[in-house]
């Protein structure tokens, strides 16, 4: 079968409910999210379904607080460098497997971006990447116009 790119809502669906059944058996990761965190599934996986359509399409209608929910954690399990580049690796290798295409690049870009935002600010790391005075013009650009849409 010839991998699509992501087209939509179906194809985040697909995407999200392997990456999570990936996540849940991987041995870093697995149990920071059935043990640590006690995630409800079927509560958490509309909610990424909603997060990852908007961060693709903008149109998801997710609203939350990636960041609070994920420094939570941090008293009660590891969730440091080898964690994040755990669940970006899981990631990136289900997009891969399920996709191609640009918004199959561009899904896998917005969550290195993710996992290295949110693990410099749980982790009280500074991160001179993501230093909003070290933008390049090009950045600045892009971000403006995300904020009109």
């Amino acid at each position: 079968m010839a991998l699509s790119d992501i087209r939509g809502r179906e194809e985040i669906v697909r995407l999200v409910d392997r990456f999570y059944d990936k996540v849940r058996e991987d041995q870093l990761l697995g149990f920071i999210f059935d043990d640590v965190a006690s995630v409800d599934w079927d509560t958490h996986l509309p909610k990424m379904y909603a997060f990852w359509q908007t961060v693709l399409f903008r149109d998801g209608g997710f609203r939350g607080d990636p960041i609070g929910k994920h420094a939570k954690l941090v008293p009660l399990t590891m969730m440091g460098r080898e964690q994040f580049d755990q669940w970006l690796q899981v990631f990136e290798s289900t997009v891969d497997e399920l996709f191609v295409g640009e918004n199959a690049t561009h899904i896998k870009a917005c969550a290195s971006d993710m996992a290295n935002v949110i693990h410099s600010k749980i982790n009280g790391i500074p991160n001179e990447k993501f230093d909003p005075s070290k933008l390049t013009d090009g950045q600045r650009a892009k971000y403006a116009a995300y904020r009109k849409e």
